[in-house]
């Protein structure tokens, strides 16, 4: 793949996604697992009600990076999807560190292991140092602090699909995707509430 093509919807953009590297201040990881959020097709994605001060940035254009902040102590990263004015994201769930291990270990001091570094949303963000300055920010542009570099297009073999972690509403989509095998990939927890 030598270009990243993010104006499709969110499941084929989350699929795409894999394997891509990510980069900020001065980390890179390679991306290993997603979800993806589809604006008013779905009750679980921030957009689902319209737009609001803290979701605008899902409304596009697409290609840049929504961070919001969740139980007031971690920030989580979306890639936007799909055309301006039409809401989708697909959320950065877990990556491996590819370059800058030594910042990123100083950024996550509690993790044991290099596959703890960024598994799961939040340790991602913090991991790369990813924080809500970091909102809106054009991934595509070689200027921006946060870029998103294409991969080569990872084979549908090594690709895994099942339902999305700890969501309230539409826990059965099977709109989670992540690189068969990999330490990386967080551990499946089904959302909803306990009867």
């Amino acid at each position: 793949m030598t270009t990243l093509d993010l104006s499709a919807d969110p499941i084929l953009t989350a699929r795409r996604l894999l394997g891509c590297h990510l980069t900020a201040n001065g980390i890179t990881a390679r991306i290993t697992e997603v979800e993806a959020y589809w604006g008013a097709k779905d009750p679980a994605s921030h957009s689902y009600r319209g737009k609001t001060p803290r979701n605008e940035v899902m409304f596009g254009p697409p290609g840049h990076l929504y961070v919001y902040f969740v139980y007031g102590l971690h920030f989580c990263a979306n890639v936007v999807c799909l055309t301006d004015g039409d809401p989708g994201a697909v959320l950065l769930r877990a990556a491996e560190i590819t370059d800058g291990l030594d910042l990123a270990r100083a950024n996550r001091p509690a993790a044991k292991t290099e596959a703890d570094l960024a598994r799961g949303p939040a340790n991602l963000c913090t991991a790369l140092g990813i924080t809500r300055e970091h909102n809106g920010a054009d991934l595509l542009s070689a200027t921006s602090p946060v870029r998103l570099t294409p991969a080569t297009e990872v084979p549908e073999s090594q690709v895994e699909a099942g339902p999305r972690v700890g969501i309230a509403v539409a826990m059965d989509l099977p709109w989670r995707f992540w690189l068969a095998g990999n330490r990386t990939v967080s551990a499946y927890r089904r959302g909803g509430k306990k009867r």
